[in-house]
């Protein structure tokens, strides 16, 4: 009986050793997904994209949106990874390269969770968050979520199929 009690205390406090030391961040590899080109149609617009494949401690990623062909914007996106976890940031081009935000301030999201083929960003100072969510090995989804009795609701942004 000694021994059942004895080994019970070595797992629990293994298992609580082990939770404590685990990790509540996410990292750039929990964004793998979205490497590669991507296409999305919104309605008239055509949205096209390419995020970089991880590169130290930062993904690289770009698109062009276009309504007729002529082009409505440009974004530049970067994450970068730091001790909370990715952060997101933004910046908006018009046509011309005409800067929609301030030169030195990017727009921010800070890392909220992830998991497998999902991570979740919140815009800094307002309550909106950005979903990245893999649907297939050739299909990923941006929902943009607000906040509504409690809980989060998403709405689907872009749908993104692979460019092969």
């Amino acid at each position: 009986m000694r021994l059942i009690i004895s080994l019970l205390f070595v797992f629990v406090f293994f298992q609580f050793s082990n939770a404590q030391s685990t990790s509540k961040t996410g990292s750039l590899a929990d964004l793998a997904f979205t490497e590669g080109k991507w296409i999305a149609n919104v309605q008239d617009r055509t949205i096209e994209a390419t995020w970089l494949p991880a590169k130290g401690d930062n993904i690289v990623g770009f698109f062009r949106m276009t309504n007729g062909g002529k082009p409505t914007i440009f974004e530049l996106l970067v994450y970068e990874q730091t001790e909370q976890g990715p952060v997101s940031l933004v910046k908006h081009f018009a046509s011309g390269l005409i800067g929609q935000e301030e030169i030195d301030k990017p727009v921010k999201h800070k890392w909220i969770e992830s998991g497998t083929g999902r991570v979740v960003f919140e815009k800094e100072g307002d309550p909106v968050r950005v979903l990245y969510e893999k649907r297939s090995a050739d299909n990923f989804v941006i929902s943009l979520g607000k906040p509504q009795d409690g809980k989060w609701i998403y709405t689907s942004l872009f749908d993104f199929k692979r460019v092969k």
